[in-house]
């Protein structure tokens, strides 16, 4: 009975090295591990915002083609071209009278969703100026101030290859109160295009961000309709009177 008792003894204690020698081993693997992650820390980067393809505007741009298949349009007008505030920009004929103008505004879209087109909407018409505005939609739906910078640069590169002599006016993120949470967003997105525009040939920035403020700071809401994003006739009279002077600058094509 002694006998059989040390041998169930030693038993145990073999077990028992094992599990400590297991131990052992899993303690080093994950110091290693350790180590390595400290050594090459890993780089968290944030997801991109989720956004629509530029694709989903293509009837709006087939719409605009039926349209200019009906309407001669003569080489040297001006394209205004970008999201809903161009769109919904209805006093522009009264607004700039004798101008020929174009109006190639489109659903939400973003800055890059004109890049996407502007072989079709944009340089298809050889204007002589072209006054741009988006980049609302796109801080909205994550995009950064460097992004918006970035995707308005990508948008005069394309048009300068056909066109290197069109003057191109950015009109400013303007100040809507129903996202007056991304004013920072929005005054870096500015900053950042101004700085860009006076670094590039042919480029100038209109500011409406300003006008659009009251005397704190803030989005004025006389100037929008009951969305609280799109504006009334006092907020278009005030980009007609950024834009105008610009218009009347160009020279005559």
């Amino acid at each position: 009975m002694r006998t059989r008792g040390v041998d169930v003894a030693r038993a145990k204690l073999r077990r028992s090295r094992r599990t400590h020698t297991v131990i052992r081993i899993l303690l080093v693997a994950c110091l290693a591990l350790l180590g390595a992650c400290v050594a090459h820390p890993a780089t968290t980067t944030a997801p991109p915002a989720a956004v629509s393809d530029s694709a989903q505007w293509e009837p709006d741009i087939a719409a605009f083609e039926q349209a200019d298949s009906v309407v001669r349009r003569r080489p040297g007008g001006v394209v205004f071209v970008g999201s809903s505030s161009i769109r919904l920009w209805d006093s522009i004929p009264d607004d700039f009278p004798g101008v020929p103008i174009i109006n190639r505004g489109f659903g939400g879209s973003r800055v890059r969703d004109s890049t996407y087109y502007a072989d079709r909407i944009v340089t298809p018409y050889s204007p002589s100026a072209i006054v741009f505005y988006a980049g609302d939609n796109d801080l909205y739906e994550g995009r950064t101030p460097k992004q918006v910078r970035d995707d308005f640069a990508a948008f005069v590169d394309k048009v300068r290859k056909q066109l290197p002599r069109t003057r191109i006016a950015f009109v400013s993120i303007k100040p809507s109160p129903s996202r007056a949470a991304l004013l920072p967003q929005i005054r870096e997105a500015n900053a950042l295009v101004r700085e860009f525009a006076q670094q590039s040939e042919g480029v100038d920035y209109l500011d409406v961000f300003l006008p659009m403020l009251d005397a704190q700071g803030q989005p004025r809401e006389e100037l929008f309709v009951a969305d609280r994003l799109h504006m009334n006739a006092s907020g278009y009279a005030i980009w007609a009177g950024v834009v105008r002077p610009w218009l009347a600058a160009q020279p005559t094509p």
